[in-house]
């Protein structure tokens, strides 16, 4: 078989498949013969791969070990295949998944094959666009983005579980989590556990939202598919799906990152609440972006970057402690 694993450091967090690896789990779970595989650089979590099988090309994605996971990313890969039946509303956008296994029988991860989508990574196709070209797609991330918070769910958390009957109990474990999660890494965790303490202290304000609704969690840029007219014809790794208020959802913290040049993703999706409870509501989720944000720079090995999370997340505090 023709294989080509990306090259990382031995200690780097994506851990790579062997060729052996990867042909065995091909045979195991479609009975069919790996010719070539390419590792997709996409992402930094799962390990990614196009496989070009005997009738055809497949996507093959494999989990971190367990022991790499940490509170807030676990099974993620279980997550996002559990919710994918929530995200009907986009089926035709999604991919098809062909294969799952989380039995750790061969491998000791979870992997999943799914079919290949149409386009091309949205980063490729933007970095050709100039913003003032960008309308269509933010058109269309909006009409997205509303048809997935239109979801209606069982409780407030991780699609798969635990749920809880308030945002702000869901909240709070969040960042009890979070906080324990960066201190596991040898980091100052004060910060999360400050936001958490204030969390408890609005929890009425936080259960103003009592109606759980599907969150995407990155859905962005770099997880969808484009044509060259960016039409959106893909949408990728909902493993970070939550069911909680739509405002805490990734893509609207992007979306509101520059107003003019996203105004576009409004006039589909529609306006935020504008209520000072609302503004209040947002600092814990850009608390709660920060957090997965400080992680995940430390996976990367971006120090200079995770430090600016520090000074980003105080800024947070500052302004709950004001009253804002």
């Amino acid at each position: 078989m023709d294989f080509q694993p990306k090259d990382r450091p031995s200690d780097a967090f994506q851990q790579p498949l062997t060729a052996e690896q990867i042909e065995l789990l091909c045979r195991r779970a479609l009975g069919s013969t790996a010719r070539s595989a390419v590792e997709i650089g996409w992402g930094g979590y799962n390990n990614t791969y196009r496989v070009e099988l005997a009738d055809g090309p497949v996507i093959l994605r494999v989990a971190p070990e367990p022991a790499r996971q940490t509170r807030i990313e676990h099974q993620f890969m279980r997550n996002e295949y559990l919710a994918a039946p929530y995200f009907a509303p986009i089926s035709p956008l999604m991919p098809r998944t062909l294969a799952a296994d989380f039995t750790h029988q061969v491998i000791g991860r979870d992997y999943v094959l799914q079919g290949v989508l149409p386009g091309q990574p949205g980063p490729e196709v933007l970095s050709s666009c100039p913003p003032e070209q960008r309308t269509p797609y933010f058109h269309r991330l909006g009409e997205i983005t509303r048809a997935i918070h239109d979801v209606r769910g069982p409780g407030f958390g991780v699609v798969a579980g635990p749920h809880f009957a308030t945002w702000s109990e869901a909240l709070i474990a969040y960042f009890e989590d979070n906080a324990a999660d960066v201190e596991d890494i040898g980091l100052d965790a004060a910060d999360l556990r400050a936001v958490g303490a204030w969390a408890r202290r609005d929890a009425a304000l936080l259960d103003e939202i009592t109606e759980p609704r599907l969150l995407h969690g990155d859905l962005w840029h770099v997880n969808v598919m484009l044509t060259p007219e960016l039409e959106i014809v893909g949408v990728i790794d909902h493993d970070r799906s939550w069911w909680g208020d739509p405002a805490a959802d990734w893509t609207i913290r992007m979306a509101s990152a520059k107003p003019g040049e996203r105004e576009a993703f409004w006039d589909t999706y529609g306006r935020l609440d504008p209520s000072p409870a609302a503004r209040r509501r947002a600092l814990y989720y850009e608390a709660r972006h920060l957090g997965a944000v400080r992680l995940e720079r430390h996976r990367l090995g971006k120090e200079g970057r995770m430090e600016e999370s520090y000074s980003e997340l105080a800024e947070v505090l500052a302004a709950l402690e004001s009253g804002a």
